[in-house]
């Protein structure tokens, strides 16, 4: 019988509902998945300092791995749906611990690309979100909105545990040690995924949270390859689909392409020690676990369009900060840059998978969001190329961050346009 349809357990009546360890999982993962994401930051400039390579080079590999990250988001939607969620994680960190443990032995640009470059974007790429909009929306038919913030902010705690650790091995031990680590932390998800993790909350005789009916999950209809493109076409023809992924290319371009990817070289270049560095980015990560959690709560109650504005519109201006805060030498003021972007780090995130969920519904939302996902990480692969070729160019990353704070003003005028779209797309589909 198929992984995703198997009768369900016996078990006696409990009010725990196991959908929170599931949750507990899938944070885990994603918080171990986003902290190696990060690792590639810590690593451009001892691999600078190492190899000889550019910086502009080493950009590229961290540019190519945040586009495979995102490419493969619609694919892991149809993966996870046809093989379940185990299946998927335990092989992708399989792939992703292999990779991570050959790493160390690295001398060439080339070798670099194809372990970071691709093996390690695709393999996390199928922990991204799109896991976690797939999980809520298999686990709970009410508070999805806080599930997915809950989730999301798992990327701002990977930074918050990680980066901090990553940042002081490479600086006491060398970066292997750094690796060494993310390999053990692999290991240890890994064996708990394989033990606990369930597909549907029918496999322990369950309803969805919120709901009192216990269904078997819908069989997964159609070609893992073809499915997604198909879904991709019918979204290209609602308007709300280009809002959404055009406001979500301008997202990852003002995130983990641009800050995620060179704000610890920026600080470099300005005096900062790489440890100090990367505790200002942990501090954004313990900001933006509250800032995106309560993000989501806010999204099941407020418009989500109108959450949208506002935080592109004040991301945009803690970005025009930016340079005025490394320029003044003062720790305050990168302090002051860390909070203020931390709590809206990632906090686009619940209403843009809920305005998705309500166009195209939650059959659909899956693989459809997973292709805003690929905006965002366009917009981001954008970035982080671009920034290291401007710092090459004009020594500084201050017109990075100026662009990239404008055009988060783009982002937000686009945004308070979703509504008016998503009527047109409804009279399309009558």
């Amino acid at each position: 019988m198929n992984e995703m349809n198997p009768s369900p357990e016996i078990r006696p009546k409990s009010r725990f509902y196991y959908g929170w360890i599931i949750v507990l999982l899938t944070f885990v993962t994603l918080l171990v998945s986003a902290g190696i994401r990060s690792l590639p930051s810590v690593l451009l400039l001892p691999f600078q300092d190492e190899f000889g390579w550019s910086r502009g080079s080493i950009s590229s590999v961290i540019s190519i791995g945040i586009l495979l990250y995102g490419l493969v988001g619609p694919f892991s939607a149809s993966l996870l749906l046809r093989f379940g969620f185990r299946k998927v994680i335990i092989c992708s960190l399989s792939v992703l611990g292999l990779s991570l443990a050959v790493t160390p032995f690295i001398h060439a640009l080339w070798q670099f690309e194809l372990l970071w470059g691709v093996v390690s974007g695709l393999s996390t790429g199928m922990m991204a979100n799109v896991l976690g909009v797939t999980v809520s929306n298999q686990w709970f038919a009410k508070r999805k909105g806080l599930i997915i913030g809950l989730l999301t902010a798992s990327a701002a705690t990977g930074q918050l545990l990680f980066l901090p650790l990553f940042a002081k091995l490479t600086s006491d031990l060398g970066w292997r040690y750094a690796v060494y680590l993310a390999v053990a932390s692999i290991v240890v998800v890994l064996v708990a995924v394989a033990i606990w993790m369930r597909n549907h909350p029918y496999e322990v005789g369950a309803a969805p949270y919120g709901s009192t009916e216990v269904v078997k999950p819908e069989p997964f209809r159609g070609n893992i390859l073809i499915a997604p493109l198909h879904n991709l076409r019918l979204a290209m023809k609602h308007p709300t689909f280009w809002l959404l992924a055009g406001t979500f290319f301008f997202c990852g371009f003002s995130t983990n392409g641009l800050i995620g990817t060179h704000l610890i070289a920026a600080c470099g270049d300005h005096g900062m020690l790489e440890v100090a560095a990367a505790g200002l980015l942990a501090m954004m990560g313990i900001f933006d676990l509250f800032g995106t959690t309560i993000s989501g709560w806010l999204s099941d109650r407020f418009d989500s369009r109108k959450l949208l504005f506002w935080y592109y519109g004040l991301r945009g201006l803690s970005l025009l900060f930016l340079p005025f805060a490394l320029n003044s030498a003062s720790p305050a003021m990168l302090v002051v840059f860390s909070v203020f972007y931390g709590l809206d780090w990632i906090a686009t995130v619940p209403p843009t998978a809920k305005l998705a969920g309500e166009t195209f519904g939650k059959e659909r939302s899956g693989m459809i969001f997973g292709w805003v996902v690929v905006a965002h990480q366009i917009g981001a692969s954008t970035a982080a190329y671009g920034a290291g070729v401007l710092r090459d160019w004009l020594g500084s990353y201050s017109q990075a961050f100026v662009i990239a704070g404008f055009v988060c003003f783009v982002a937000a005028v686009m945004a308070m346009q979703i509504r008016k779209a998503q009527s047109r797309a409804a009279e399309m589909a009558m």
